[in-house]
């Protein structure tokens, strides 16, 4: 079984535990932080939206430039360019990095921040916009000739473009949330459905509730599964908790004000959140610190969840076995980055990824 890495990258040195370091598009930290994925072994890395963050196509770009291996999931936002230009660049991105594009569909779960781009619907008309959104790529993607569309959200007619995906049939989709909605749309179009690291049981639920959406679209093959952490490495377990301690301290004293990839975190410990994916990884921290194996959730109760944060502590050797076990529950992708960005990305790569995939090969073998 193959299990694909993916990391995630930013212009600029930026976390919970650091404040922004540098210009907003610092072009040479980009640069190293990409070759610095793409030497520690993972096979994709995530550039992230937000709506006072730099645009990630560019990024995307700067960075292929300059790996030869690596590949870039796009995060994007349905409804703020047609779906035919954005069939258009991502294809034209395919092309120029040969075939190292993939796209995380976003539809929004942060009304205030849709609107700082200008976007007022409803979450249910976003996740029905998405919908028309992604069938519009499908198939722009995919065709032989002309074609034209005339839906509740977008009109075009005689689109024929020349670009296509160096990827065929079509570039992968991801698509992330933890609504029912999100499962009903992602479990329709998505390649890879992505999940925030909960504990194994409620994982396992939405597992079992993407593939009955994706079954119930009339799908034969579901989704495949991606989950999102946060891992703190010790040398020992006395070490990891004793680091794990010490990175809750400072998002603590930053009081959730410091950054991200995807711009400012503002929201406080008790703020109430209408993401369903955060409500989800503060009930978790509600029902305890920790779970299963090395599952850790004071490090998302201390920033409202706002993102993917909840930690797996512990030796590389736990918390590769603790991986392993979303991997025997049916997860295939594994979203992992640090609180220090760079340099947990490196050791990520020398003592925690080569022992996942170690294991995977010893039971492919047995």
């Amino acid at each position: 079984m193959t299990v694909e890495f993916i990391g995630m990258i930013g212009a600029q040195h930026v976390s919970e535990i650091h404040a922004a370091a540098g210009p907003p598009v610092d072009p040479a930290f980009l640069r190293e932080f990409a070759r610095a994925h793409e030497d520690a072994g993972f096979d994709r890395v995530l550039i992230g939206y937000g709506s006072s963050s730099p645009e990630s196509t560019q990024l995307a770009a700067h960075a292929a430039a300059h790996t030869e291996r690596l590949g870039f999931l796009i995060a994007h936002r349905p409804g703020f360019v047609a779906p035919t230009l954005a069939a258009r660049t991502f294809a034209t991105a395919d092309q120029l990095t040969g075939g190292r594009i993939a796209v995380h569909i976003i539809t929004g779960g942060d009304d205030a921040d849709q609107r700082r781009d200008g976007d007022y619907l409803s979450k249910e008309q976003r996740y029905a916009r998405t919908d028309e959104y992604l069938e519009i790529l499908h198939r722009v993607w995919t065709a032989e000739g002309p074609v034209g569309h005339d839906g509740a959200h977008y009109r075009f007619e005689d689109y024929n473009a020349t670009v296509k995906p160096v990827q065929q049939p079509r570039i992968p989709l991801y698509f992330g949330g933890s609504s029912e909605a999100a499962h009903r749309v992602g479990g329709k179009h998505a390649d890879v459905f992505a999940l925030w690291g909960e504990p194994l049981a409620q994982t396992a639920e939405q597992i079992a509730a993407v593939r009955a959406a994706a079954e119930a679209a009339g799908r034969t093959e579901p989704p495949r599964i991606s989950v999102s952490f946060r891992p703190i490495l010790g040398a020992t377990e006395e070490q990891a908790w004793d680091r794990a301690h010490r990175v809750l301290d400072r998002i603590r004293a930053a009081r959730g004000g410091l950054a991200s990839f995807t711009g400012p975190k503002t929201l406080h410990p008790g703020q109430q959140v209408a993401n369903v994916g955060s409500q989800r990884l503060l009930a978790a921290a509600a029902a305890g610190e920790r779970h299963d194996r090395a599952l850790w959730t004071p490090t998302a109760a201390a920033t409202n969840a706002a993102g993917n944060s909840t930690a797996l502590v512990g030796t590389p050797e736990t918390v590769a076995a603790a991986l392993l076990d979303y991997v025997d529950i049916g997860v295939t992708t594994l979203l992992i980055r640090g609180y220090d960005p760079f340099e947990d990305a490196v050791d990520y790569g020398r003592e925690l990824i080569p022992l996942v995939r170690q294991e995977l090969s010893r039971r492919e073998a047995a």
